[in-house]
């Protein structure tokens, strides 16, 4: 499985970015998407995920409100737009996908995903 994230860069507080994530290679029918970021000297977190199989999202109540995970069926790509950024949600922002849990909610544990892209650097000046 290939994942290409696109999209970050550079933005004042308040403003809005969308990431996409380009998926390919999968060897299964049904897959599990996931958004995580990780900022300087600080573990992986998760953010949101996306499930084929329903086509369900799920989002971690940090991320409620702020962030929103999507796909476009058309395009085979799955975004994740954020809005109201702060200083904080400064990160390398990173798309993951599995396959042995889609028979579940999509997870948002780094720990559950094998395939990752190289991630987008997401910068947020204040």
């Amino acid at each position: 499985v290939q994942l290409v994230e696109s999209g970050g860069g550079l933005v004042q507080t308040g403003g809005s970015l969308r990431l996409s994530c380009a998926a390919s290679g999968f060897t299964s029918e049904h897959y599990n998407i996931g958004w995580f970021r990780q900022a300087p000297g600080k573990e992986r977190e998760g953010i949101g995920c996306f499930t084929s199989k329903d086509g369900r999202t799920y989002h971690r109540d940090f991320a409620r409100g702020r962030f929103t995970v999507s796909r476009d069926q058309a395009k085979n790509l799955v975004y994740l737009q954020m809005t109201n950024l702060e200083p904080a949600d400064t990160a390398v922002y990173y798309c993951a996908a599995e396959n042995k849990y889609i028979d579940y909610a999509c997870l948002t544990g780094p720990q559950f995903y094998d395939s990752w892209g190289r991630g987008t650097q997401v910068t947020v000046s204040s």
